[in-house]
């Protein structure tokens, strides 16, 4: 399955904004763009004004890097938003966060998407009890998630169960430290998702 691989690092500062692409390292001073706040390459540090254009498209842009997606699946996601019912821009966020690497690493299971996404495909996730290897699986309503038995051997699975204890997911998932399971109560509203997209701006881009 096609992924980016390079350094997300550069991403976060190509968007001037913190993606949380790193987990843990992105709140401490080894951030890259506590170091650099400029975009990468020869020429960030030139200030240019913004088409309306470059606004959309870095906005789109900051979407596909922050859940991890490529142009060709974010085409269909967008596609898919607009035969809902509804805002297309808010469907389109609605449908990134249903994804189960989002929800896994929402409910604090993992400690960036990119791990989330890794367990999720090396079969180390179970939804209703049964394994799902495929990232970009749209969870339900009424689904629970939870870690294969065998894999709470691994040290780093007893890592993410003790930081998924400590974790407080969004008001639309709930996570039972007793149970180690997490659960989708509702699909999620557009305040409570908090990411920095202002997802008109994708949808004037598509609409061009």
């Amino acid at each position: 399955m096609a992924r980016y691989t390079g350094p997300r690092c550069r991403l976060c500062r190509r968007e001037g904004i913190k993606l949380y692409l790193k987990g843990d390292r992105c709140y401490t001073s080894k951030c890259a763009l506590e170091r650099r706040n400029y975009p990468p390459g020869q020429h960030g540090r030139v200030r240019r004004k913004m088409t309306e254009y470059a606004m959309q498209l870095r906005e789109k842009q900051k979407a596909k890097r922050i859940y991890g997606v490529l142009e060709a699946q974010f085409r269909n996601y967008f596609a898919q938003a607009e035969r809902q019912k509804g805002l297309t821009g808010e469907n389109l966020l609605r449908l990134l966060e249903r994804r189960l690497d989002n929800v896994v690493y929402r409910l604090g299971m993992a400690a960036s998407r990119a791990e989330a996404r890794q367990l999720v495909r090396h079969g180390h996730i179970l939804v209703n009890g049964r394994r799902v290897d495929i990232p970009s699986y749209l969870v339900e309503v009424g689904d629970k998630i939870s870690f294969d038995p065998r894999s709470k051997e691994s040290p780093r699975i007893q890592e993410l169960l003790e930081r998924a204890a400590q974790n407080n997911p969004p008001p639309w998932l709930r996570y039972d430290p007793n149970e180690a399971i997490g659960e989708v109560l509702a699909f999620p509203t557009r305040d409570q998702i908090d990411v920095p997209v202002k997802e008109h701006l994708i949808v004037e881009l598509y609409s061009r």
